[in-house]
């Protein structure tokens, strides 16, 4: 039978080395399968990890039809086992729904990789279709950290080195020339990731920041505080 499966996990956790270990896998028995991704860091039309490690893929965009696309390869003879799907939260809800008839329908085993929530701690629209539509969602068991040691389990944006919580929800990270809602070169501030753990997430202690406070009490920052006293 075939299977929808979402990979999920935060950044730094392995799942773009995943994603190519497992086409190679399955390459290697004779199946035949297509990548897809979107808004690698590497660019377009491109799966990387941060080993090192790139494979060419197709780019998905907001058009993109994943029932049509997979139609159109079998059509021209192409065999069309499995998708290996990376940056999955990026995809909208009804190309993650395209995906799923495509294994229902077709027989297509459907990998998709993605991180469940963005850095407002608020889960992007494809990753959250797939944890309603998939037939296993698997958390990747090699853990990021935070800078504290502990297991990071947010993922955290900074702006020039300060760590923000709003701001567009899509904008590539380790970058340099566009500004904080990901449009252009105006500002050109610094735009970075980073992992924390809960705690610090909630404190908006990054590594910077620890460093800069270093013997200093590890409190809350006031504005951390969203309710009213009245």
């Amino acid at each position: 039978m075939a299977e929808l499966v979402f990979f999920s996990g935060t950044m730094d956790c392995g799942k773009s080395t995943l994603a190519l270990q497992l086409d190679h896998n399955h390459a290697a028995r004779g199946r035949g399968g297509v990548v897809y991704t979107r808004d690698d860091r590497a660019g377009t039309d491109v799966l990387s990890s941060r080993l090192g490690l790139r494979h060419s893929a197709v780019e998905v965009r907001d058009t993109t039809d994943f029932w049509d696309d997979v139609v159109q390869r079998r059509s021209r003879g192409e065999r069309v086992d499995y998708l290996v799907c990376d940056e999955a939260q990026f995809y909208s809800p009804q190309q993650v729904e395209q995906l799923a008839q495509l294994v229902d329908e077709l027989g297509v085993d459907v990998y998709a990789f993605g991180i469940t929530a963005d850095f407002r701690t608020r889960l992007f629209p494809g990753s959250a279709r797939l944890i309603e539509l998939a037939d296993r969602v698997e958390v990747l068991q090699v853990q990021s950290l935070c800078w504290c040691g502990a297991r990071a389990t947010h993922n955290a944006r900074t702006v020039d080195g300060v760590m923000v919580v709003e701001g567009e929800q899509v904008v590539v990270g380790d970058t340099k020339g566009a500004d904080a809602s990901g449009r252009g070169p105006e500002r050109a501030p610094t735009i970075a990731y980073e992992v924390l753990c809960r705690r610090h997430h909630l404190r908006r202690m990054t590594s910077v920041a620890a460093r800069a406070t270093a013997g200093k009490p590890d409190m809350l920052p006031l504005d951390s505080f969203t309710g009213s006293a009245g």
